[in-house]
């Protein structure tokens, strides 16, 4: 007979192997492994533009710093601080009162000498008729003639000075010279000013147009040049169309162009400043202000774009991404990507439209594996997925950051 510990062994071995039975399933059967589900995204070739994003400040094209000809009392201010106003409008007016009189005294003095020249013509029209019957001197004659071209001399000097005292009147009203948004104001009515100070009474800006100051080393430059002339971008070149991030990074509604290419080198710093124009019907940029600024520098029609999180680095340091081929087999690719458009990368080699490349579960696998490939929109690929697919793919902004 079997010990006591056998036989109850033996017996729960035996109902073990008859519950298996009951379930249907072979004690002795393996289990089959199913394949890894992995998401995938079909490339595509699309259109893209490759936009290089540089920094600079905004700046006003014209500046007037509105100061005193002449000095008084300031008698009115009729303007509003931070407003627009327009070229020749009266902004100051300076207690005209001394100036008046000036000029009323210039007046008198004009007709003064207007008086004498006609009595020194007279007297020299009447001698050189006497001296004709000899009834005077030559020298006589010659005198009178002299002095009427004295009386002449000291009326063109009277209406000098008339003309001087009508401008010195005239610039007791201070106007703007250029249209723009004034500044504030540094003095009140009832402040006193002179001609020679060197503090300006308020500042004018013209601010639509404006202008975007991007400063930028002479390597970079010339890269960007040759980026434009070799991407073939209609438009580029001093006209090439620039879009604005402001510093909230909002992008600014009106496009610009860049207007002007530096010249030359700075020596010291090695920097090189381009000039954008912008439009400014609303007011919205200030000079000053810190600004982005986008310049498109190639187009590719036929752009292949990965996800980011498809590339990863091998040992060697190179790119590289998980292909999965028409037998859902996974395949190690090594790819050159060089330049980031959004949040893809530009594939310039390595792969072509139609391959299918893993986004999710790629630490999940390796080359060799069998697969269950899911496709993935493009548009949604490393981004939260929506509750519900939309009816519309939304649209991707494509830019190229370079620092």
């Amino acid at each position: 007979m079997l010990p006591r510990a056998a036989a109850f062994s033996i017996l729960a071995l035996a109902a073990a192997v008859l519950a298996g039975c009951s379930d249907g399933r072979s004690a002795t059967a393996p289990a089959v492994a199913r394949p890894t589900a992995v998401g995938v995204v079909e490339l595509r070739s699309e259109p893209v533009t490759l936009t290089t994003e540089l920094s600079g400040r905004t700046s006003a094209p014209l500046v007037a710093e509105i100061r005193p000809q002449v000095g008084g009392i300031v008698k009115s201010r009729s303007f509003t601080e931070g407003q627009r106003v327009r070229a020749g409008q009266v902004l100051y007016r300076i207690d005209p009162a001394s100036y008046e009189a000036a000029y009323a005294s210039a007046q008198a003095a004009v007709a003064k000498a207007e008086a004498t020249v006609e009595s020194a013509r007279l007297t020299a029209q009447r001698r050189a008729e006497l001296v004709k019957i000899e009834a005077i001197s030559q020298q006589d004659s010659q005198d009178a003639q002299a002095a009427q071209k004295q009386a002449e001399a000291e009326l063109a000097a009277a209406r000098a000075a008339l003309r001087s005292a009508q401008i010195d009147l005239a610039r007791t009203s201070i106007a703007s010279p250029i249209a723009g948004v004034v500044d504030v104001s540094t003095v009140t009515p009832g402040a006193l000013v002179t001609a020679a100070q060197t503090t300006a009474l308020t500042t004018v800006r013209q601010i639509d147009p404006i202008q975007v100051d991007i400063t930028q080393s002479s390597a970079e430059v010339l890269r960007l040049k040759r980026e434009m002339a070799e991407g073939k971008l209609q438009g580029a070149g001093s006209e090439a169309p620039v879009a604005l991030i402001l510093e909230d990074g909002s992008t600014y509604a009106h496009a610009g162009k860049l207007s002007v290419a530096g010249v030359s080198v700075n020596a010291g710093t090695g920097m090189v400043t381009l000039r954008a124009v912008f439009p400014n019907p609303d007011g919205l940029l200030l000079p000053g202000m810190y600004v982005r600024a986008q310049l498109p520098t190639a187009r590719s029609d036929a752009a292949l774009l990965v996800p980011q999180q498809a590339v990863s680095r091998n040992a060697a340091g190179q790119a590289s991404v998980l292909v999965v081929d028409a037998n859902d087999k996974v395949h190690s690719r090594v790819i050159v990507a060089e330049r980031a458009v959004g949040n893809r990368w530009l594939v310039n080699s390595g792969l072509v439209a139609g391959e299918r490349v893993i986004v999710e579960g790629s630490q999940k696998v390796k080359a060799g594996d069998t697969v269950q490939a899911q496709p993935i929109a493009a548009a949604w690929a490393g981004a939260p997925k929506p509750a519900a697919t939309p009816a519309v793919t939304p649209k991707t902004t494509v830019a190229l950051t370079t620092r």
